[in-house]
Formats: C-alpha cells, sequence, structure tokens
C-alpha cells in the first residue's frame, strides 16, 4: 500500500490565535500537515531548510517585513517556485499591488474566513496543477520549460517570478492572439475581483526588461492588452 504524501504549509503571522485558527481548519485535511513561524527571519529560515508546498504570509512582521520576505523568497532560485498566499490587514489597492509586484500569487484581507483561506489554496493547487506540461516553447530566442519551470533567453536563465512565468505561459500557448487585461488577470491570477489591470501592466513591463533583446516579442495593443508579436513558433519534444 502506498502512504500519500502530505502537502506542508508554513504559516506565518505574529498573531498565534491566527495561526492555530487556520491550522485547526487545516489539518481537518489529512493531505496537510503544518509548518508555523511568527517573524520574518523566521519565516525566511523555515522557508529555506523545509521548502513547504504553499506559504501563507502575514505582511506585518517582526524582525522582517512579510513584502521583504517575499521578495527575498521570490528572488532565491531554490524557493521562488513556492506558492505565496498573503493575509494581511492592509486592503488598499497600493497594498495589494505592492504585494503581486514583489511576487505573491494570492492576496487575501483580514478579517478572513478561514474556509476562504482553505480555498484558496487549494485553487491555487490546482492551478500549479494545471500548469504541469511536458512542452517545450520556442520563440525567437525565448525558450520556456513549462515541466521544469525554466525560461531562457539567448542562452541565459531568466529570473521570473511565478507570475511573470505563468504570464509569459499564458502568451507562449497561444501565440499570436490578442489578451485583453482582463483575461489576463482571469487565467493568470485566477480571478479578477480583487486585483486592477494596473497589475497587469506592471507585470509585462517587469517580465520585458527580463527578456532583455527579446523584450519586443511582447506587443502591446493599445486601449485592449497584449500579444506575442512573433508567431514562428514551434514545440520541441522534452527530452
Amino acid at each position: 500500500m502506498t502512504t500519500k504524501v502530505r502537502k506542508n504549509i508554513l504559516i506565518v503571522d505574529d498573531e498565534q490565535d491566527v495561526i492555530d485558527l487556520l491550522a485547526l481548519h487545516f489539518l481537518k485535511d489529512t493531505n496537510y500537515t503544518i509548518s508555523t513561524a511568527n517573524n520574518g527571519v523566521a519565516a525566511l529560515e523555515t522557508a529555506r531548510s523545509q521548502s513547504p508546498g504553499i506559504i501563507i504570509l502575514d505582511l506585518m512582521l517582526p524582525k522582517m517585513s512579510g513584502l521583504e520576505v517575499c521578495k527575498l523568497l521570490k528572488s532565491d532560485r531554490v524557493t521562488r517556485d513556492i506558492p505565496i498566499l498573503i493575509i494581511t490587514a492592509k486592503s488598499t489597492e497600493a497594498d495589494r499591488i505592492a504585494g503581486f509586484e514583489f511576487g505573491a500569487d494570492d492576496y487575501v484581507t483580514k478579517p478572513f474566513s478561514p474556509r476562504e483561506v482553505v480555498l484558496r489554496v487549494k485553487a491555487l493547487e490546482r492551478r500549479l496543477c494545471a500548469e504541469t506540461n511536458e512542452d517545450i516553447r520556442v520563440c525567437g530566442a525565448i525558450t520556456l520549460d513549462l515541466l521544469r519551470h525554466r525560461a531562457e533567453e539567448g542562452g541565459r536563465l531568466l529570473h521570473l517570478t511565478t507570475m511573470e512565468f505563468r504570464l509569459l505561459s499564458m502568451l507562449i500557448k497561444q501565440p499570436g492572439r490578442l489578451f485583453s487585461r482582463e483575461m489576463l488577470l482571469a487565467g493568470v491570477w485566477g480571478y479578477n475581483s480583487v486585483i486592477t489591470t494596473r497589475t497587469v501592466d506592471t507585470h509585462v513591463r517587469r517580465l520585458r526588461s527580463k527578456l532583455g533583446k527579446s523584450a519586443t516579442a511582447v506587443e502591446t495593443v493599445r486601449g485592449f492588452g497584449y500579444r506575442l508579436r512573433d508567431l514562428s513558433w514551434l514545440n520541441v519534444p522534452r527530452r
């Protein structure tokens, strides 16, 4: 009989009541184990040592802010692919945009329903599973390995955040197709009620800055959205 691997969730919050509440709801599901941290430094150390499946991260933390933790994790090749769900009392549009710009995968404001957090975590897991693909896509000097979550430009490894990779993946899967900002919000982030289309523009700008000479492959269609300008795509079987 095969033992099912349980997924570890790292919950980071300086309020023990919040940790206990979330842990209680996740532990009802035998698919999960729980790790916890109550400050930013401990969160960073735990994430690096344990490589959890998902991180639930508060922003207002002692010793190091949640945004700084998020930024450091997403800039590290070892931890950058770990999904991060931010939970915070900061609910302004600027706060939400900052969270996504630092690489967060989802955002829930306090007070929240623990059930909603559980459902958002499961949605993140489904999204990651849906992205698993055997194909390698090539456009000019850009190579995207969807299975290994690896992107290159002219043989140079691109250090993309999770959201930047998903954005490029969506464009690469349907070359030449024109995507509105709302379509990209729904396809990349999975919903369109929490963040604004400005976030799409920000992520496109950051993606272009990392693509170097291939930046012009992502074309802006003024007043509508974005598409890949280069149509010479090849599907290369995975070796």
